[in-house]
């Protein structure tokens, strides 16, 4: 239902509103036991968020979006601001200005989208056929709107506040915006403007292809390495988002569901993990991985709900990551055999493999993170926490079983409808699947009970040599950091020459010291710019 040129209630605003309502109510739970300082100031900026994120999918018309979006910047920098850690300061300013950057090359594009139709709706499918993708300035106008989706959905390359956020926000604020709400938001916006706004051209796919694989491997191969749980989370944040990107870029049904449908598991496993990354925090004083090991014991529900949402991120079945997954590969080989556009079809094939490494490559972070954290010797006795703090984790990790197990009887059916088109078909049958793996993990009990009298101990060693000292899980994956060529992309990465907020502070404080250096106090100076400035005029006014 469309209420003139302002209001949208159709299934995939009801959709995306609905579980931005779940996640309030989830975090606010959550919140009820974690929150000890400043309740009212987070409360009340908790509150103004959730309200104006149901605002912006209820709304089609452009400058109500511009503002609501503008304003959810503010009270993304007012929640990380709450603490007095500079560090949060820091990182709420870092945040504010690359969101709020963004802001105004969407507010750009949308300016040149009017400009080209005439309206103020970005919803046009209802009164006229979507704008076609055939010029420079279409072109335009559609990446400089997808670029404010992904500064919000934190895709590359204005991806860099978010491991920042990660790591110095408190963990209710995570949870609550780069985990849940801001995916749904810069994801629904790109869905929405991919299905109703534009018709992709081959050129625009593309865009979002390389976009797409690179916020994937980049982000994962960057969480490898880290050793603090909170920035691991937030890599993989960014990581997931490219998943998200490749599905909606076919323009297809299909892509589109299986985009959304990610979206949704995505803040559902994610919010997960970071929530039990606050228990640990809360429980254990530390969220370094060195500091940490062998506390499944004392904490199992914590141990047993990130050793779930980890399967989902990582998409081993029968999670409800692996389906959405599955989908987004499906619609990558379905555009790959549909277009004759060679550069196209090269893209999409470089994409699907990115996708499948990274894939790979998120199941190794985890392998750390759960080895690092839960397993291994005890290095501190702690409990478990308290129900307000177990309980959402409890019934997201729930979710993550119940989309996996069954995905087309429950979520993907409105998901469908929102997408507008037929979301699967495939060989994939979730219930058999789960049997046989169930019973593979029962055989290897079996079978592993059984033979334990015969078990042979023996000392650890690698490539035949024996350990004399103990390795550390969490500096397993460091190596990789000495190949050649991943040894300059990391060196680039710690010195920041990816994170465009760095290079941007770099080229105006160049900038300063260039304008600094020509107002040198001396008068001849000066006048010599006035003549250089008046004979520009000149050459303007009488060329």
């Amino acid at each position: 239902m469309i209420i003139g040129d302002l209001f949208i209630f159709d299934n995939l605003s009801k959709l995306v509103a609905t579980f931005i309502a779940f996640f309030i109510l989830i975090i606010l739970i959550y919140s009820f036991g974690y929150i000890k300082e400043r309740k009212f100031s987070y409360y009340f900026w908790f509150l103004i968020t959730g309200i104006l994120s149901i605002g912006v999918v209820f709304t089609r018309n452009v400058w109500i979006i511009i503002s609501l979006w503008g304003f959810l910047g503010f009270t993304l920098f007012q929640l990380i601001n709450l603490s007095d850690d500079d560090k949060a300061s820091s990182t709420a300013k870092k945040t504010f200005i690359v969101v709020g950057g963004s802001d105004g090359l969407m507010l750009l594009g949308f300016i040149l989208y009017a400009h080209l139709t005439s309206s103020l709706s970005f919803n046009l499918a209802v009164d006229k056929q979507p704008l076609i993708i055939n010029n420079g300035l279409t072109l335009l106008s559609f990446i400089f709107i997808a670029l404010g989706c992904f500064a919000k959905a934190g895709a590359i390359p204005l991806h860099t506040w978010i491991p920042h956020v990660a790591k110095d926000a408190p963990v209710t604020v995570v949870a609550y915006l780069p985990a849940s709400l801001d995916k749904l938001l810069g994801i629904y916006l790109l869905a929405r403007i991919v299905k109703d706004t534009f018709i992709l051209d081959n050129w625009a796919k593309a865009f979002l292809l390389v976009m797409g694989a690179l916020t994937v491997i980049f982000a994962v191969m960057m969480a490898l390495i880290q050793h603090n749980i909170k920035k691991l989370l937030g890599y993989h944040a960014v990581s997931q988002v490219g998943y998200m990107i490749l599905g909606i870029a076919s323009g297809t049904s299909l892509g589109l569901a299986s985009g959304l449908f990610h979206m949704v598991n995505h803040a559902i496993y994610k919010s997960c993990l970071f929530l039990c990354a606050g228990n640990i925090e809360k429980e254990t004083g530390s969220s370094q991985l060195e500091d940490l090991g062998g506390i499944g014991k004392f904490m199992p529900l914590t141990f047993i709900f990130t050793l779930i949402a980890s399967f989902s991120i990582s998409g081993i079945p029968p999670f409800n990551g692996f389906v959405s997954k599955w989908t987004i590969y499906q619609s990558l080989l379905d555009l790959f055999n549909t277009t004759t556009f060679i550069t196209l079809k090269v893209i999409v094939s470089l994409s699907l493999v990115m996708a499948l490494v990274g894939s790979g490559l998120t199941l190794a972070s985890f392998l750390k993170l759960i080895s690092s954290v839960f397993l291994g010797k005890p290095k501190k006795i702690v409990r478990e926490v308290g129900f307000s703090l177990y309980f959402p984790p409890f019934i997201l990790s729930l979710l993550c079983i119940i989309f996996g197990l069954f995905a087309y009887s429950t979520i993907l059916k409105f998901i469908e409808k929102g997408a507008g088109g037929i979301y699967f078909s495939g060989l994939w049958r979730p219930l058999l699947s789960t049997g046989l793996i169930v019973l593979g993990v029962v055989l290897g009990l079996i079978l592993f009970f059984f033979s334990a009298r015969i078990t042979r101990y023996s000392p650890s060693y690698i490539g035949g040599e024996v350990l004399e000292d103990e390795v550390k899980s969490e500096d397993f994956y460091n190596t990789i950091k000495d190949l050649s060529l991943l040894k300059k992309i990391y060196n680039c990465a710690e010195n920041k020459y990816f994170d465009i907020y760095e290079q941007g502070k770099r080229l105006i404080f160049l900038l300063g010291r260039f304008l600094s250096f020509l107002h040198n106090g001396v008068l001849p100076t000066y006048l010599v710019w006035c003549l250089i400035g008046m004979l520009g005029l000149l050459y303007l006014f009488f060329r």
